[in-house]
């Protein structure tokens, strides 16, 4: 049996989403007083809408920071009972993010339909501004994430909680200056369905791609059948078989695979053959965290007959 840990983020210092704590800790400052503001400014101008884009940076608050703390315990070192660690924790949080979103779409749509039978008079003016005021802080928070997104699950939700508060923001404007130019006062409850329906895609999208990290699905970038046409290419290799691929979290790929080899090149050097086909995975892969069980040839067939 060979295993080789590599370069992976365990041994970098962590979790891809640890080099962003910074950022998170500012997108949560901002979320906050995002909250603050609009919540302020709804109670002022009667406007369910800034209330809602409230209730949405409110969830981007406790999203981000459950993010924070999942990246804070991700950083514990493996022990003997969890030889992963707590890098799974950050799916968990991601799963928890979603499950957010979707809690404030129910109350949103809920509210907003309530509005249609009991409207209320809105002051488009303080709306509007308010809602400009948020679209500014949740631009900067969407810098501060630029590059993080396509790196980690959770700082992905958390990139997506943000650019979602931020299309609400435009939804509160666009209600806003309706109202104002108008005096239309649908335009409130209507911007509030808006912001919940901008809210459903990610939190589904955010949620699927969380549960196919926990169900221990194949990573979506790695195809098992490339990989064995890979390891078959390699001399001295003749099969593969119990081929398989996971996500422990973002980033950290794991493989493993039985490769089925000639006596003629077991006897070249094992060491030296193992070597040469975990770099082969990790070139090729990008999976630095695999484990290979090298085998002379009919070792499958009683390998097969204990498994049966």
């Amino acid at each position: 049996m060979g295993h080789d840990h590599g370069p992976s983020s365990a041994a970098t210092g962590g979790t891809l989403s640890g080099t962003y704590r910074g950022r998170l800790l500012w997108t949560i400052g901002i979320s906050a007083s995002i909250t603050v503001i609009q919540v302020v400014g709804a109670l002022l101008s009667g406007s369910l809408a800034l209330l809602a884009d409230a209730a949405h940076s409110l969830t981007d608050a406790v999203g981000v920071s459950l993010a924070l703390g999942a990246i804070t315990l991700a950083q514990r070192a493996p022990t003997p009972r969890r030889t992963f660690g707590f890098y799974r924790v950050e799916i968990f949080s991601a799963v928890l993010n979603a499950l957010l979103l979707a809690a404030v779409f129910v109350w949103v749509l809920w509210s907003a339909i309530g509005r249609f039978s009991d409207p209320v008079e809105v002051e488009g003016g303080l709306m509007f501004a308010v809602a400009v005021g948020g679209l500014l802080a949740n631009l900067v928070g969407l810098w501060l994430l630029r590059d993080a997104k396509e790196k980690s699950l959770n700082l992905r939700g958390a990139y997506l909680e943000v650019l979602g508060d931020a299309l609400g923001s435009l939804a509160v404007i666009v209600g806003g200056l309706v109202i104002l130019l108008t005096g239309w006062q649908a335009a409130d409850p209507i911007a509030s369905i808006v912001i919940g329906v901008l809210i459903v895609p990610r939190a589904y999208g955010l949620l699927r791609e969380s549960v196919h990290v926990l169900l221990e699905a194949t990573p979506q970038d790695v195809d098992l059948g490339e990989v064995r046409r890979h390891l078959l290419a390699e001399p001295g290799v003749v099969a593969v078989h119990d081929l398989h691929g996971w996500t422990v979290t973002s980033g950290m790929p794991v493989l493993t695979a039985h490769v089925v080899v000639t006596e003629t090149a077991l006897a070249t050097g094992y060491g030296a053959l193992l070597t040469r086909l975990q770099r082969c995975v990790a070139g090729h892969f990008d999976v630095a965290h695999s484990t290979l069980q090298l085998e002379p040839g009919g070792h499958a067939e009683e390998d097969g007959a204990l498994h049966a």
